[in-house]
């Protein structure tokens, strides 16, 4: 196989002509297991326990397009025009609020709004980091972070998590693995709320150690917290950014607790960091989409997005009531699994022998759908786990598709009880229940 950049082999026939002219680091650029599951999983017939889609129904959609036609005739030569690289003012002085939930005290100054926090996790990713470059993560972790740091040739180092989140023990010994090779640890990836994929939250009394521990070693943190409003308790953990806000970047988005179509996220950044921010921006997309800005902008000053906030909270807590409920009541023995307080996700641990992307195409016959443990590591680890997201089916059609993921794992420790496993599986060191490190 030959790898972009590289001459072809004496003799080889490659599908595209362009092969050599890429640069060396589109070998990082794969499409994740995620993407590839969507064209089967948006089936009809099929239970999509995969993707992470939020519950629009929730939203008053007679209300806001209402706002949206008044927006585009009172304001539409500037909501149709360019803007600011940075975004418009009245939305980042209204993020500000929005982070004041979390403890935040911000200055709208320093937020750049972004299309989605997938572009602010990719233009931190750029500006942060070299070929090379380590970059250190929770095992699982978000697999659109992953692609970005894959895509800029960094190197992903997995910190171990328990049910409290991240252990600071293990970002000790994880710092000092990578010190002692001599490469440079650029920032550490966090989801410390109702984390994706293993729904776990950083317990409040480990955030100022693992911040002390970042700072001590020269390492910025970046925390990205698309789910901290959506506890099912009610209550919001006060942020990472909060504490230390001169070692951390924050990513925020609209997608969770919104709509996510509009594509409306933010960064906040230290002051110096975010004109690299901006400037980084520029190059990608000359400015974020006004109209949207201000689509956003308008909801927050005319509804109660406080009391939608709530509406979705009640709504994801009924689904995952659905989804543990019907894990206790179908799952083999062997499984194991965490109840999140919030957010979107399961993380799902199966029986020994069992290998989760191995089963995923026997799942999908069976007309249920999931995402297998792999595609969140790295290193190729996982392959007992699966995610699976009660955000968008209903009650009624979670519990079918938990019934019928149950019924599939069954059938695969009957294989395996025949045949014996079909790979020799990997085990990382730790608790069985509920961390979601253990494969």
């Amino acid at each position: 196989m030959n790898l972009p950049g590289q001459p072809p082999k004496p003799g080889a026939r490659s599908l595209d002509p362009h092969l050599r002219r890429y640069a060396a680091r589109t070998a990082g650029m794969t499409a994740s297991e995620i993407r590839a599951l969507f064209a089967v999983a948006s089936r009809p017939e099929v239970v999509s326990l995969a993707g992470g889609m939020p519950h629009l129904a929730a939203l008053p959609l007679d209300a806001l397009s209402a706002e949206v036609g008044d927006i585009v005739a009172k304001d539409g030569l500037v909501a149709l025009q360019y803007g600011s690289a940075q975004g418009i003012p009245e939305l980042r002085e209204q993020v500000c609020d929005v982070m004041a939930l979390e403890g935040i005290h911000a200055h709208p100054d320093d937020v750049v709004m972004t299309v989605g926090s997938q572009m602010g996790l990719d233009m931190v990713t750029r500006i942060f980091c070299d070929p090379g470059d380590v970059v250190l993560a929770e095992g699982p972790s978000y697999v659109g972070a992953l692609g970005s740091f894959s895509a800029y040739q960094a190197q992903v180092v997995h910190v171990g998590m328990d049910a409290d989140g991240l252990v600071p023990e293990a970002l000790r010994a994880a710092i000092a693995a990578v010190e002692k090779t001599g490469q440079r640890v650029k920032f550490l990836y966090t989801i410390p709320n109702f984390h994706n994929p293993a729904g776990i939250t950083l317990a409040v009394s480990r955030r100022a150690e693992v911040l002390e521990i970042c700072r001590r070693h020269n390492i910025l943190v970046v925390e990205d917290n698309p789910y901290g409003l959506l506890g099912f308790d009610g209550v919001t953990y006060p942020a990472l950014r909060s504490t230390d806000p001169d070692n951390v970047v924050y990513l925020g988005s609209f997608s969770k607790t919104f709509a996510a179509g509009l594509r409306v996220g933010w960064v906040l950044a230290p002051h110096a960091v975010r004109e690299k921010l901006v400037l980084a921006a520029e190059s990608a997309t000359l400015c974020p989409p006004t109209l949207n800005q201000l689509i956003v902008s308008r909801y927050l000053s005319t509804h109660d997005w406080k009391g939608q906030i709530k509406i979705y909270r009640e709504a994801y807590r009924e689904r995952r009531d659905a989804a543990i409920s019907a894990l206790e009541q179908h799952m083999p023995l062997g499984s194991t699994w965490n109840k999140p307080n919030g957010g979107f996700y399961v993380w799902l641990t199966v029986p020994e022998g069992i290998d989760t992307k191995a089963m995923l195409p026997r799942a999908i016959t069976q007309r249920v759908a999931y995402a297998s443990g792999t595609g969140f590591y790295a290193d190729g680890l996982g392959s007992r786990q699966l995610r699976i997201s009660y955000c968008y089916p209903t009650p009624e059609r979670i519990r079918e598709g938990v019934r019928r993921l149950a019924n599939v794992i069954k059938d695969e420790m009957e294989l395996h009880e025949t045949f014996g496993p079909a790979t020799p599986g990997r085990a990382i060191p730790g608790p069985q229940n509920p961390s979601p490190d253990t494969a």
